[in-house]
């Protein structure tokens, strides 16, 4: 029979019958548990990303149970894939539609750095066009791989106050991007 492991309470103030937090660790919490990816897949790591969303990986487990193909419903915009540089504008057009708080992932070799691609046709890394948080590697990563930057979305998210976005350090991020 295994040993079970019990982990401590996030710091907080506790009693009989009652626990408290402050709002940025509820709210932190409440936001990773339930992240709506948006697939953004234009070649081979979708289809990676597929077996990550079937039954064997189920990305479900970690949060991720409804996948969003509106841009102003979710909150994770995953880019998979080559990008050529014709799709760029239509790319920084789906990130501008989502809402805030949102946080991106570059899924494979090709969305972090145009992977073999190195061509005048092929954008070299999505981050010329929009901010990204987390790179996959990996060509095509595995659904292992897709899943451990999806928690790492997640660390990101609960750990973020919520004030991180009115910042000036966010807004010059931004702006380096050109967009207000």
């Amino acid at each position: 029979m295994s040993e079970i492991n019990i982990v401590d309470a996030p710091p907080g103030v506790e009693g009989a019958g009652f626990f408290a937090t402050s709002l940025d660790k509820a709210v932190g919490l409440a936001r990773s548990y339930s992240l709506w990816p948006l697939p953004f897949a234009t070649s081979c790591c979708g289809i990676e990303f597929m077996a990550t969303m079937a039954s064997h990986y189920d990305l479900a487990r970690f949060g991720a149970e409804r996948v969003s193909f509106s841009p102003r419903q979710a909150d994770l915009l995953m880019v998979m894939g080559t990008v050529a540089k014709k799709m760029a504008p239509v790319l920084r057009q789906v990130y501008l539609q989502m809402a805030e708080p949102r946080w991106v992932m570059a899924v494979g070799a090709c969305a972090s750095s145009g992977g073999i691609f190195d061509t005048y046709s092929v954008l070299q890394g999505i981050d010329e066009v929009i901010p990204v948080d987390v790179y996959v590697p990996g060509c095509p990563p595995r659904p292992e791989a897709i899943i451990d930057g999806f928690m790492r979305i997640q660390e990101l998210v609960q750990n973020e106050s919520l004030r991180r976005r009115d910042s000036p350090e966010y807004k010059q991020l931004l702006a380096k991007y050109g967009i207000q």
